[in-house]
């Protein structure tokens, strides 16, 4: 999978699952290892070779990867994304970004809403209408979004839903931009003229039924439900998972959909990154013509929630009929999305639970054949993150055993910086991908659009590799010390009969 920024379409994404139309778009996203392969995860993308000018700059960076890490530390960025930002007067931001290597452009639209932004009693709404979204506006007609887009040659058609906003995307031949941009239009524009109770009842079936693959009968996966209810109290806009919950979702109304629509899909509330070949006064020309018309909204308004935190250890056993073997993860609130903090919070995932070298990896799943997968890593969204490690037990080892290794590596972690080399070989790596996650057109568009959301300038790129450069063993241990000295909450996956309720209807116990 690819990886996207510090956490990226990224890490939200991969480690929470974000929910898609489609197989979904895999993201870039840079630090730690994948989660173990039965978690709701992206599907990997397909990774094309084909654009010389990321190239060259890749060949760049890593040259100065190579270098010592102190030299690397005072390296000065390489990558540069270049672009312009505007916003038409209706709100809609448009942020355009030429690249004349291959005759396709990538339509990207994110709008700033997520399953964070849902209220109790309406959890999966985010997710549901972005199904909605691809069922027919006014002048398109029933359900045609992606094979009128697929006739004209379009790849990595799809959508999907995180915590922090819904996108749309398509990469197209240059020739059927235009027709892209219509698409997303008339469906920003006009989607409530085409709205049936039909189509409405017949997605939510279709989202439930989601839940059931990717969840409820999937192993393990139910251990996010009691992690997310552990972390964060009632009301909080992370208790419930973008998923939704049955209840929330069949007594979903079309009245509720609409409204869904009319508060928070405007285009003060959306972005809009055009990337590819194409001349930007001819670009501009069509979206004014597509998007100008729409009228000027006000910014929705959004809750006030204030970060969540644990003032005690919480442990709780969830029983999983679909799991084998027992599962531990503990996860500690974090910082959100690039706050201070959070490059170190990332790379202390990698020293720890890197696939092949990191300290947790290495003593669970070689030295003492304790585990068979193991995870660590940081996970960041708008309002607060995540840290978590995850150890699958192998068949009949002593759950203390795992306990005691864990609060082993993670004091070390605390009392004592990590080594140079470990922090290099993290930052090479990271760097690394980084950078080869902006080659695909698709990719680099919607990590344009990440990070505009979190931090308004489309072109963070090269902040992003000074910060990442600046991490010292110091800097990371003191993050260490501020987050993962706190308490957090464990929850084991326990192997059960069949035939157990949904995570919401059954709950976990606390031993």
């Amino acid at each position: 999978m690819r990886r996207h920024g510090l956490a990226t379409v990224g890490r939200a994404e991969r480690v929470r699952g974000a929910e898609a139309t489609r197989a979904p778009l895999a993201r870039p996203g840079p630090f730690g290892q994948h989660q173990p392969s039965s978690e709701p995860q992206e599907v990997p993308m397909r990774v094309s070779r084909s654009l010389p000018a990321v190239a060259a700059l890749v060949v760049a960076a890593l040259g100065v990867m190579t270098a010592a890490p102190a030299q690397a530390a005072d390296a000065p960025p390489d990558v540069d994304l270049p672009f312009e930002k505007y916003t038409l007067p209706n709100g809609l931001e448009v942020v355009l970004h030429v690249d004349p290597s291959a005759p396709q452009i990538a339509v990207n639209v994110w709008y700033h809403v997520g399953s964070g932004d849902e209220v109790p009693g309406k959890s999966g709404f985010a997710h549901l209408f972005e199904h909605m979204m691809f069922q027919g506006s006014k002048h398109t007609g029933t359900d045609v979004h992606f094979s009128t887009l697929e006739k004209l040659g379009a790849s990595e058609v799809n959508g999907s839903t995180t915590t922090d906003r819904t996108n749309y995307f398509e990469t197209v031949p240059k020739n059927a931009v235009e027709t892209a941009l219509w698409l997303e239009s008339d469906r920003m524009g006009y989607l409530l003229d085409s709205l049936t109770e039909e189509s409405f009842r017949n997605q939510v079936e279709v989202v439930r039924n989601e839940r059931r693959q990717r969840y409820d009968n999937r192993p393990y996966a139910r251990a996010r439900f009691a992690v997310a209810e552990a972390l964060y109290p009632e009301g909080h806009p992370y208790r419930y998972l973008t998923i939704g919950r049955h209840e929330d979702l069949e007594n979903a109304s079309l009245d509720d959909v609409r409204g869904f629509f009319r508060t928070w899909y405007r285009p003060s509330d959306a972005t809009l990154v055009v990337a590819g070949d194409f001349d930007v006064a001819a670009m501009k020309a069509l979206v004014e013509k597509w998007f100008g018309g729409f009228p000027k909204l006000d910014k929705p308004a959004r809750r006030d929630v204030p970060m969540p935190s644990l003032d005690k250890l919480i442990k709780v056993d969830q029983p999983d009929p679909m799991a084998q073997i027992e599962q531990l993860q503990r996860t500690w609130i974090a910082p959100a999305n690039l706050a201070e903090g959070t490059f170190e919070l990332a790379a202390v995932g990698d020293v720890l639970g890197a696939q092949g070298w990191g300290r947790i990896y290495k003593r669970l799943v070689v030295q003492e054949a304790l585990c068979g997968v193991v995870y660590a890593g940081y996970e960041g969204r708008g309002l607060s993150g995540e840290f978590s490690i995850i150890a699958r037990l192998n068949p009949g080892v002593d759950r203390a055993k795992v306990e005691a290794i864990l609060d082993e590596e993670v004091a070390k972690v605390l009392a004592e910086p990590v080594s140079d080399a470990e922090l290099h070989r993290v930052v090479i790596n990271t760097e690394s991908e980084f950078i080869w996650g902006l080659e695909d057109l698709t990719g680099r568009a919607d990590q344009l659009q990440w990070f505009n959301h979190y931090t308004g300038d489309p072109g963070y790129a090269a902040k992003y590799l000074r910060r990442l450069r600046a991490v010292t063993p110091a800097s990371l241990q003191a993050a260490a010390k501020a987050w993962l000295g706190k308490p957090y909450a464990q929850v084991v996956t326990v192997p059960a009969p069949a035939g157990g309720a949904a995570p919401e209807e059954q709950g976990g116990s606390t031993p």
